[in-house]
């Protein structure tokens, strides 16, 4: 994928149509922020997949969501009695002992209501097409690990994909993280194929200090009032509203444009954020958003192919 403009930037050339975007991989069929599941998200016609970073102990910029790492690893096991399981409480080395994959298994095997809230809807027919035996076996050998940022943007550049990394920066506050971040892309030279993203928006304004070629995304749960200005104040490429502030996930599943249409006006990208459902992914195609962040990337890709 070779680009004459940075296609994230404003003004670039965006890939042509509406970007399938895997949220933290294709975390349906993989367990979540690991490389397995970006892997997974390649399979589904992705041209991007997003991922979540931490500060380890020492420094590290560790791939993960959660602040406490017991909902995604054995932490509690490996590790008993710690006082705390917030990443940012255990060093690179530490983290590398955990496994990341099994509980992910663990899940498919409850009854789909007890499951985590985003795989009580993956179908059996779903799980029978995209999770193999070979898959399941994988996830739970202790393999699968905790990637670092390094190992996912190389990942990335393997196989010809584009990075959204969301800076987890609240409530720790982690120093200097926009800056490794930003000196870890440019290492790369992935500054063209990368969206740093935040709902820390001050982490955005230390982004374009330090860098003219990377793409920001605005990332928020609430309306904003004026969107097309306030990315305009930030430098900022990309609106990424949630689903919930969209009126997406409302019961008259009414779709609320909210500042879309003039962020679309301004030559910004609009991503929207964690849509699940079909019906709500043709609401926001017809909108003219482009880019769905989704669990279910091939429900996206579905919907595209219609």
């Amino acid at each position: 994928m070779a680009f004459e403009l940075n296609p994230l930037r404003t003004g670039g050339r965006r890939p042509a149509g509406v970007l399938n975007i895997a949220h933290r991989g294709a975390r349906a069929f993989a367990p979540e922020n690991t490389l397995a599941a970006f892997e997974k998200a390649k399979g589904f016609g992705c041209l991007m997949f997003e991922l979540d970073v931490h500060l380890s102990k020492d420094g590290e910029l560790i791939v993960h969501h959660d602040e406490q790492l017991t909902r995604c690893t054995d932490a509690g096991v490996i590790f008993p009695g710690r006082g705390s399981y917030a990443i940012s409480d255990f060093t690179y080395d530490e983290l590398r002992q955990l496994d990341a994959g099994s509980w992910y298994v663990e899940q498919l095997s409850l009854p789909a209501s007890r499951r985590q809230w985003f795989l009580q809807g993956l179908t059996e027919e779903e799980i029978e097409q995209f999770v193999s035996a070979q898959d399941l076996a994988f996830y739970a050998s202790g393999e699968i690990r905790l990637p670092t940022l390094r190992e996912a943007l190389e990942l990335a550049l393997c196989k010809d994909l584009m990075v959204n990394i969301e800076l987890k920066a609240l409530p720790r506050m982690y120093p200097d993280m926009a800056e490794t971040a930003v000196g870890l892309v440019e290492s790369l030279a992935m500054e063209n194929r990368v969206l740093i993203s935040s709902f820390d928006h001050e982490q955005l304004v230390s982004v374009r200090r330090l860098s003219k070629a990377i793409a920001t995304g605005v990332l928020t749960g609430d309306r904003l009032a004026k969107p097309d200005a306030y990315l305009a104040l930030l430098d900022a490429d990309a609106y990424h509203p949630g689903a919930d502030s969209v009126g997406l996930n409302s019961l008259a599943r009414k779709l609320d444009p909210c500042g879309i249409t003039d962020v679309l006006a301004s030559s910004r990208a609009v991503n929207v954020w964690t849509c699940n459902d079909k019906d709500e992914m043709r609401q926001l195609i017809a909108a003219g958003v482009t880019g769905v962040i989704s669990d279910f990337p091939n429900r996206v890709r579905d919907v595209l192919q219609e």
